[in-house]
């Protein structure tokens, strides 16, 4: 499976940003999606996680009830919709397809088999 993520970008503290991870390749069987993010000089963290058909989820507590993940199996894509964003949320942000024996919502970096190559977000004071 390959993932590309995009989206990514300069915005204000305040505003919102939409980050979309596509994937490719063996997409015949869901797979439970993450979204990890690594902020400058910092190890890669969790942010949000989708079980492998959408029916559950996480949130790491930093970003619980601004930013919502979400899915559209029929278009192989998992978003991250990101509200309210504060310069903390600066970061490289990475989305991750779960192992095959993976089906919920994991905020383990272990579980994940796949990675994206990332999308810068840097949000300004």
């Amino acid at each position: 499976v390959q993932l590309q993520a995009f989206g990514g970008g300069l915005v204000q503290a305040g505003d919102a940003l939409r980050l979309s991870c596509a994937a490719s390749g063996r997409t015949d069987t869901a797979y439970a999606m993450g979204w990890f993010r690594q902020a400058p000089g910092k190890e890669r963290v969790f942010v949000a996680a989708s079980s492998r058909y959408g029916g559950g989820t996480s949130y790491s507590d930093s970003v619980k009830g601004r930013f919502t993940i979400s899915r559209d199996n029929a278009k192989n894509t998992v978003y991250l919709q990101m509200n309210s964003l504060r310069p903390e949320d600066t970061a490289i942000y990475f989305c991750a397809a779960g192992a095959s024996n993976i089906s919920s919502a994991v905020d383990s970096s272990a579980a994940y088999a796949y990675w994206g190559q990332g999308t810068l977000v840097t949000v300004s004071s």
